[in-house]
């Protein structure tokens, strides 16, 4: 005889008794008694798996099955990999839920779970699980940016490895100062409108929709994608503007495994996963084609004015009163000599303590004073002079643009004769704390790149000159807002790098400062090559900026440091092109220009010793003076030493 029971719980002790029935349903004799036991125990019930949100774990519920229990074993496992883990027991019908991992992102897992009693394993429940995708890993190197015009650039990467989760979405990255290249996230909320309206220096310019952008035709290929920055399309609430023409931008791009946008279209940062790959290298945009061309136009109708009114101007000339403020300078006055002869000059004018250069440094004394100042001896323009002595000649002061008052258009500087231009330079005062705001006036309004500053703010407890830029905030002067960007400071000269804007155009453009602190007020420097390298650091990054663009020399009077550099600049040239040099000649005509330019007899020694040492150097066939001391230059950008450059006033080429 056999009775089966179907309703037992698993894992379960039951005691048992058999009696013999007689039809009027009595037992009749003992009953026989015996215990058993139920051996397998029950799976799980109600088995699920989700992903953690940016986490690569993975949550598992389910019922906790009936009788009893010692436990659970959870094995995970794909392909290549598997791993098992124990978990404690639970009571009838609890529903259970355990943390496991963590595993690799964005990956699919096969997940059993069985349950455990005395040595005995339930039938296991399978499911098949995926991971959640979080940020992508941040690529090592930044984006190739190359300009395509003076208002646009070409932004060119590659796909973001995929391992945490596919590419959706990159976003292109403009980036107009250093600050932003750093570790921190940029602001993904940033727009083009907010970088014209001076609110961020970092700003979204496009955004790259992956199922919209060309691919590689073979999946297995790595996609590449380019970006034209600066066309004028908009992607949601991001303008793809135009850049500015002489500015330097770098790119960084932002992958996306998720992103959000916010209700006006812009990135919701705190909601989206994104990396970001370094910065790209900086990229200087060329001048606007059209400035060029108006120049030359220009150019060739002055030209043509002057042919057509050169008669009248002759005549206007012979007649002119000698206080009129336009009158002809006086014929230059020249002592040239040939290179190969100029050491033998030096010896005899050196000859009983420099006797022949005091004599001819008191030859100069009148060149150019009978010269007509009126505009700096006006009542109103007397308070913007540092030095009554020193006033700027009518025929060749720098004029302002007018705007309140005539007497607005007034600041102590005069345009100085380059070696192969009129305007090559402007020799200009140290700046009084009421004139600072007319000196960045004229910076703008001159399109001046380079300032050469050869004094220092304040010498021998006396303020030689305002300091007239900010350190680390911008400042405004006027309608000039001026920004230091970056100082580097060697031990005798410190090189500062500006921005400058007029807050009444949306134009900015960059002047590098060259200051100079190692020359003494009427005096020399220490040695001839400390000036004439200086000078070639100068000429060599101004060669870069536009061609009509003076270089602003000041010194504290404007005329004795300034006067000294402007002539040796002058000297060098001349005798790299004709092989000849004129000492006595540049200073005059410097002179016919500005007073007391060159003003002490040292400094007009120090020129000449400069000049024979540059031919000694030549000479003895080794290292030229004017391209020795190239670290300082090597740092700069834009600037790589050539060959052959050494050791030279104690830095490392």
């Amino acid at each position: 005889t056999r009775a089966i029971d179907t309703h037992l719980s698993p894992v379960t002790w039951y005691h048992w008794s058999a009696f013999a029935v007689a039809a009027v349903s009595l037992s009749e004799g003992e009953g026989v008694c015996i215990n058993l036991h139920t051996i397998i125990p029950a799976s799980v019930t109600s088995f699920q798996c989700d992903p953690v949100d940016k986490e690569s774990n993975l949550t598992l519920k389910w019922i906790c099955p009936i009788g009893n229990n010692s436990g659970f074993s959870v094995k995970v496992f794909n392909d290549t990999w598997e791993t098992a883990q124990e978990i404690p027991r639970c009571t009838e019908y609890q529903e259970e839920t355990f943390k496991i991992g963590p595993f690799n992102y964005f990956s699919t897992y096969n997940v059993n779970i069985t349950t455990l009693s005395n040595s005995k394993e339930s039938a296991a429940v399978h499911i098949i699980c995926k991971t959640s995708i979080t940020d992508p890993p941040a690529p090592s190197y930044g984006p190739l940016v190359e300009a395509i015009s003076h208002t646009s650039l070409s932004v060119k990467f590659s796909d973001f490895a995929s391992v945490n989760g596919p590419l959706i979405t990159y976003a292109v990255i403009i980036v107009t100062e250093a600050s932003g290249c750093g570790s921190s996230k940029p602001e993904l909320n940033s727009t083009y409108g907010d970088f014209k309206q001076k609110k961020t220096a970092t700003y979204v310019t496009y955004i790259v929709d992956v199922g919209q952008a060309n691919q590689s035709s073979l999946p297995s290929e790595i996609r590449t994608f380019t970006v034209n920055v600066g066309t004028g399309n908009k992607v949601r609430a991001y303008e793809n503007g135009p850049l500015s023409p002489l500015h330097s931008y770098r790119a960084r791009v932002a992958g996306f495994t998720r992103i959000n946008f916010t209700e006006n279209g812009k990135i919701a940062g705190e909601c989206s996963y994104a990396s970001f790959s370094p910065c790209s290298e900086q990229v200087p945009l060329p001048q606007d084609p059209g400035v060029i061309a108006g120049a030359v136009i220009g150019c060739l109708l002055a030209i043509l004015a002057v042919v057509a009114v050169g008669g009248y101007i002759f005549w206007k000339r012979r007649r002119k009163d000698r206080r009129n403020t336009e009158m002809s300078f006086s014929p230059i006055k020249s002592k040239l000599i040939k290179v190969e002869n100029f050491e033998s000059y030096f010896k005899k004018q050196q000859a009983d303590s420099n006797c022949g250069f005091a004599e001819e440094y008191e030859e100069l004394r009148p060149a150019g004073v009978h010269q007509p100042k009126f505009a700096a001896e006006l009542a109103e323009n007397r308070g913007k002079n540092r030095y009554n002595n020193v006033l700027p000649y009518d025929i060749s002061r720098v004029k302002l643009s007018a705007q309140s008052q005539a007497a607005d258009d007034y600041i102590n500087a005069n345009y100085m004769p380059g070696y192969t231009s009129k305007k090559a330079f402007i020799a200009a005062q140290g700046p009084l704390p009421n004139t600072i705001d007319d000196f960045w006036r004229m910076i703008w309004e001159k399109n001046i790149y380079s300032i050469v500053m050869l004094t220092k703010c304040v010498e021998q407890a006396r303020t030689k000159c305002e300091q007239y830029w900010p350190d680390k905030q911008s400042m405004s002067y006027g309608d000039i807002i001026v920004t230091m960007v970056s100082e580097i400071v060697l031990p005798e000269w410190t090189i500062r790098d500006f921005t400058v804007e007029n807050a009444n155009v949306s134009e900015i453009h960059t002047v590098r400062q060259f200051h100079f602190t190692s020359w003494p007020d009427h005096g020399v420097p220490e040695t001839t090559d400390l000036l004439i390298n200086f000078r070639h650091l100068v000429q060599e990054y101004n060669s870069q900026n536009p061609i009509d663009s003076p270089v602003l020399v000041h010194c504290s009077a404007g005329v004795g440091r300034t006067g000294t550099f402007i002539a040796i600049d002058r000297l060098i040239q001349q005798m790299e092109m004709e092989n000849t040099v004129d000492v006595y000649g540049v200073v005059y005509d410097l002179r016919m220009h500005r007073p007391l330019m060159v003003q002490t007899e040292d400094q007009y020694v120090f020129l000449n010793q400069c000049v024979m040492d540059i031919i000694r150097s030549q000479k003895d066939k080794k290292a030229d003076l004017i391209y020795q001391n190239m670290t300082a230059m090597a740092i700069y950008e834009n600037f790589t030493p050539r060959p052959g450059f050494g050791k030279a006033n104690g830095y490392h080429a």
